[in-house]
């Protein structure tokens, strides 16, 4: 009898430890997640809320590695190759500039995006129906909505003559916004001021350099660093809210 427990123990000992061993293992599925700066915040919440519909829930059967550029563009191809590193089996972002900066550290890691403007032009994918390579997502292709911004703002604001067009150069799919825009302009018989904003730094040159021409109305590309990104860290940095800008651009004689 003693034999036999001792072997029932020897046998159930090895049990244990072979799934203990099992149990550390198993590889944890690695979620990379590279965004560009507040903007995308709340959709990586409703990443997160579809995630747990789905039944994926953090920490139990998937990690995450969370990277945020803060409004930081030169930043995002650092932060690709520190996922990349990282090993992550799949990388969300939602943004031009993120995904070349996916691209670039990466060609076999999948990656899935949302909100480029034109990944087809850009190259980012090899066409819309059969995406190719190792990205895919969502485009945001309308160019010709800058042209829909002006007209309305014509039709609200009749007596303007001169709007200033905020634009980010680095994300793909800008200069054919700011192509149909000015063509939108010129039909309209209205002047466009083109300013370009990189990085956070920018956007109160950009600001300045409007009042200095005197722009009577204000218009931006669909860039998060234009619409969201930066001006938030610029109006966080001035101590103020949105609705500065307005106020700077009133304040000036002959405003509209």
């Amino acid at each position: 009898m003693k034999n036999i427990f001792c072997l029932f123990l020897t046998i159930a000992t090895l049990g244990v430890g072979a799934s203990a061993q099992a149990q550390q293992t198993r590889k944890v599925p690695r979620i990379g997640v590279l965004v560009t700066g507040p903007i995308f915040i709340t959709r990586f919440k409703s990443f997160q809320e579809g995630l747990r519909d789905l039944g994926y829930v953090e920490g139990k059967n998937f990690v995450y590695e969370y990277r945020n550029a803060e409004g930081k563009v030169d930043r995002l191809p650092h932060l690709a190759a520190e996922l990349v590193r990282a090993k992550v089996d799949i990388i969300y972002t939602a943004s031009g500039e993120s995904v070349l900066a996916i691209k670039k550290a990466t060609k076999t890691i999948p990656s899935v995006f949302g909100t480029v403007q034109d990944p087809l032009a850009n190259g980012l994918v090899d066409s819309l129906a059969k995406p190719g390579g190792n990205a895919t997502g969502m485009s945001a292709l309308a160019p010709d909505l800058g042209g829909k911004r002006l007209e309305l703002l014509k039709e609200a604001v009749p007596r303007v003559s001169r709007v200033a067009f905020l634009w980010s150069p680095p994300n793909p799919g800008a200069n054919v916004t700011l192509k149909e825009t000015q063509a939108a302009a010129q039909a309209l018989g209205l002047q466009l001021q083109s300013l370009e904003v990189r990085e956070v730094k920018d956007l109160e040159r950009a600001f300045e350099a409007a009042m200095r021409d005197h722009a009577q109305a204000l218009t931006t590309a669909p860039d998060p660093v234009v619409n969201n990104d930066a001006y938030e860290s610029w109006a966080l940095r001035q101590r103020t809210d949105c609705r500065r800008c307005m106020r700077l651009l009133s304040s000036r004689k002959g405003m509209v």
